[in-house]
């Protein structure tokens, strides 16, 4: 539920604020942004599983996000787009946890739905 409260304060801010960022580091920024997309969506499935931990969230949300940033750094230097591998991977473990959250839900629905009925 942090999370959730997190990422809506966050995108208000965006909206409100207008802050404009340099073309330079729009790769790097939006590679962060994935990699702590990544991690929000690790949150709200854990939390429907009941398994959230704040220290992991907290930890994967920098974590994630330096370590794209580190990785299209040193791909610019050496000229190679690295920042692909981070968008792949952290691109699939959105999609992957995004399964998760739905099969989550629905679980929870049919179960609502049975007690209800009975």
């Amino acid at each position: 539920m942090i999370a959730l409260i997190g990422l809506i304060v966050g995108i208000a801010l965006g909206f409100i604020l207008e802050i404009r960022i340099p073309d330079v580091f729009a790769t790097y920024l939006s590679v962060a942004i994935l990699a702590a997309l990544d991690s929000v969506f690790g949150a709200v499935k854990s939390t429907l599983a009941k398994t959230f931990e704040p220290n992991i969230f907290i930890s994967g949300f920098f974590g994630n996000a330096l370590i794209a940033v580190a990785l299209t750094y040193l791909g610019d230097k050496l000229g190679i787009p690295m920042y692909l591998a981070a968008v792949l991977v952290f691109g699939g473990r959105i999609f992957n946890n995004f399964a998760v959250i739905r099969r989550l839900l629905f679980e929870k629905l049919s179960k609502k739905e049975d007690s209800d009925e009975g």
